[in-house]
């Protein structure tokens, strides 16, 4: 039987082909927009010069400097920058897409996103800044752009690190909004599918740049796992990366991606039926196990484990579980400041959830990239 349950579908248009970029001219005279300010960060200046020869009038002034937390500092550099717009063009990842949300609030200008990276956050109404060493989000539909231009061959130059992270980091998404306070059957099937896609596909885009079949689904389950943040709340997972990355400046998607499989145990207990969904779209057979083949499939991808190997100090883990705990907010599994700071622990270290017997998800990884 089906409960009751609310589902608020986003506006917007996405486009996802080889080759998609192409179309843009075409995507921003359908919206009305002739004044494109193209933004980047200073690694993607290329590709931003690469969409300005593509759009050619439509590009107006725009700003190389993004950063990830979107420091407000930053903000209000390319406000400046950006006069005479009439959209922000975000060319990049989440610190691209970050920026352009931050400056959408401010112009309520509208957003056309490319995606470079597995990121996600171009599907949500999610906005983040940092001030004071303190980061800050909420939600406003301004900020959701109007545009997404989804072309896998923008990332065939990926490294191997930011295939896994970003990859994992829209795992994340998935994982949390099947346990959501908000969750719903669309949402649902969404997350459960986007976790499928990119376990299945992650450890062969992380080993091979040239695959694009594999490249493609990573992305594919990249955008699910944007569309589902963007529809429901979330919980203790991303509550800890913000405060991870915001307080102590540490890497977004190394974050999110060090710290799911910890997060996912700890709520499993009090979240049995969407850990087993979990369970079955990593390809093991028990609900425990979920936590310890996500483990593995970082692994397998060539991704981080440990905190201590991405910048976090052992001595901040205390300050961590302080900030972290401060406010209350939704989470399935109850928690107070030495949960977290357990939790956190295990996070640091890199010890797997459940022990060190591996899941047939390394194995599986393996296979494919052998074939």
């Amino acid at each position: 039987m089906i409960g009751a349950f609310a589902y608020n579908a986003l506006p917007g248009r996405v486009v996802f082909a080889e080759g998609a970029l192409s179309k843009l001219p075409w995507e921003l005279d359908a919206l009305g927009l002739k004044r494109a300010a193209i933004l980047t960060t200073p690694q993607q200046v290329a590709q931003g010069d690469s969409v300005r020869a593509i759009i050619g009038t439509r590009a107006a002034a725009g700003y190389s400097g993004a950063r990830m937390h979107v420091p407000i500092e930053v903000v209000d550099e390319a406000e400046k920058a950006i006069a005479g717009a009439d959209c922000l063009l975000a060319i990049g990842g989440g610190s691209t897409t970050g920026l352009a949300k931050a400056l959408a609030l401010r112009t309520n200008l509208p957003i056309v996103a490319i995606p470079t990276t597995y990121a996600g956050s171009e599907m949500t109404p999610i906005w983040g800044l940092t001030q004071g060493g303190l980061k800050t989000t909420g939600r406003d539909l301004r900020v959701l752009p109007r545009l997404v231009i989804y072309d896998p061959d923008l990332l065939s130059t990926l490294s191997a690190n930011v295939v896994a992270t970003s990859g994992m980091n829209a795992i994340a998404h998935c994982i949390e909004a099947l346990y959501s306070e908000t969750a719903n059957p669309v949402t649902s099937l969404m997350a459960e599918e986007g976790v499928r896609a990119i376990a299945e596909a992650l450890p062969l885009a992380a080993s091979d740049h040239g695959n694009a079949v594999a490249r493609a689904q990573v992305l594919y389950g990249a955008w699910l796992g944007g569309t589902v943040l963007g529809a429901v709340g979330m919980a203790l997972h991303h509550k800890l990366c913000h405060t991870l990355g915001g307080s102590f400046d540490l890497p977004h998607a190394e974050v999110h991606t060090i710290v799911i499989p910890h997060a996912t145990a700890f709520n499993a207990p009090a979240a049995p039926e969407a850990i087993r969904r979990v369970a079955g779209a990593l390809g093991v057979v028990s609900a425990k196990q979920a936590a310890g083949a996500l483990f593995d499939l970082i692994v397998a991808s060539g991704g981080p484990t440990k905190l201590s190997d991405i910048g976090m100090k052992e001595a901040d883990l205390d300050r961590a579980a302080d900030l972290a705990t401060r406010n209350p907010y939704y989470n399935p599994q109850p928690f107070d400041r030495e949960a977290i700071r357990r939790l956190l622990d295990d996070a640091y270290h890199g010890r797997r959830p459940g022990g060190e017997k591996p899941s047939s998800i390394i194995e599986t990884a393996r296979r494919q990239t052998m074939g």
